[in-house]
């Protein structure tokens, strides 16, 4: 594979980004990174690859992108933390007009295999009222009622994605992504999730010295986060595998938001006076990974501890805002 054309779109984001350089370390020599953001706006470029700056909503943009290529990952999204989607839906919902015209035009140039980025938000709210949350299975996506705007696109692109597959033999995978966290990603400005948020506001109290930091919700609503490594693996492991169907890709880890702070308080040794925002968004109660299908298929679970991922964030996003102050 190493001389056929793979293509990142999204590469100038955060997973996009370390997917490009992933494929880099392998010896992939011929890589098209993709994205709509100016090149001084990308957290990784690489002058090995061919960077192309585009707006994958548009057609004409999207055959460009694809033409030539074996191997098409769709990481391309209007998206950001529950701050961002929770007030810019219909921002959220257009993002549909990427799949589609990058569907058409991987069916027109014939490409092999395309690999698509679902999220955790297609499955339903009522299964994720309570922080004591039972792991969510890929059968609890239907009936359908996810994250709205954000959840209704991802879960009408996965459609997309099975109906290329089925009528036109458009080979897609889909994953579908449970809170990707890590270096080079995105921690202040609104699009921000949870990991980077915490690390940010724990670092300007260390730096600022007003040792307090703000929580979105009451801080007992429970997540799971996965480190950008495992899901690079995982990521790859799924395009190159025989599953049809959406599959969930995360760590089944799951913390509490105040747990995260106590281990983000431990990293950067000091204590913090907290309050509680409980007009902020705060999302769904408790969110997990069941994770049985994808061991069963593929033996893949994450390997990286969010103690140990968690304290790599950390120190970069440190490292950032050391070199602004």
């Amino acid at each position: 594979m190493s001389s056929e054309r793979i293509v990142v779109c999204g590469a100038g984001g955060f997973i996009g980004g370390h997917l490009v350089a992933d494929l880099l370390r392998q010896g992939h020599r011929v890589v098209r990174a993709v994205d709509c953001k100016p090149f001084d706006e990308w957290f990784q470029r690489f002058p090995e690859a061919e960077n192309l700056r585009l707006d994958l909503q548009e057609a004409g943009a999207c055959d460009e992108a694809v033409r030539g290529a074996a191997i098409v990952y769709n990481l391309a999204a209007d998206m950001g933390g529950m701050g961002f989607i929770e007030h810019n839906k219909a921002l959220c919902m257009l993002s549909v007009l990427i799949n589609t015209h990058l569907c058409m035009a991987a069916r027109k140039h014939q490409v092999q295999r395309v690999f698509y980025a679902s999220s955790a938000c297609v499955y339903a709210a009522e299964k994720q009222v309570s922080p004591d949350v039972i792991a969510l299975k890929e059968s609890d996506a239907y009936p359908a009622m996810p994250e709205d705007g954000y959840g209704w696109e991802k879960l009408f692109s996965e459609r997309m994605c099975r109906h290329f597959r089925e009528d036109f033999g458009l080979a897609t995978r889909v994953a579908r992504y449970h809170n990707v966290y890590g270096p080079f990603g995105t921690y202040q400005g609104g699009r921000e999730k949870a990991p980077a948020a915490i690390c940010r506001k724990v670092i300007e109290a260390k730096l600022s010295g007003r040792h307090e930091i703000e929580i979105w919700g009451d801080g007992r609503q429970t997540r799971s986060f996965m480190y950008i490594d495992d899901c690079l693996k995982g990521t790859q492991a799924i395009l190159a595998s025989d599953i049809l169907e959406p599959i969930n890709l995360g760590s089944n880890e799951l913390v509490t938001i105040n747990g995260l702070v106590d281990m983000v308080e431990n990293i950067a040794g000091l204590k913090l006076q907290r309050s509680y925002n409980l007009k902020a968004p705060k999302g769904v109660n408790g969110r997990n990974s069941d994770n049985a299908l994808i061991k069963k298929y593929l033996g893949w679970e994450p390997s990286v501890r969010l103690s140990d991922g968690m304290e790599k964030t950390y120190r970069w996003i440190y490292d950032q805002m050391k070199s602004q102050a």
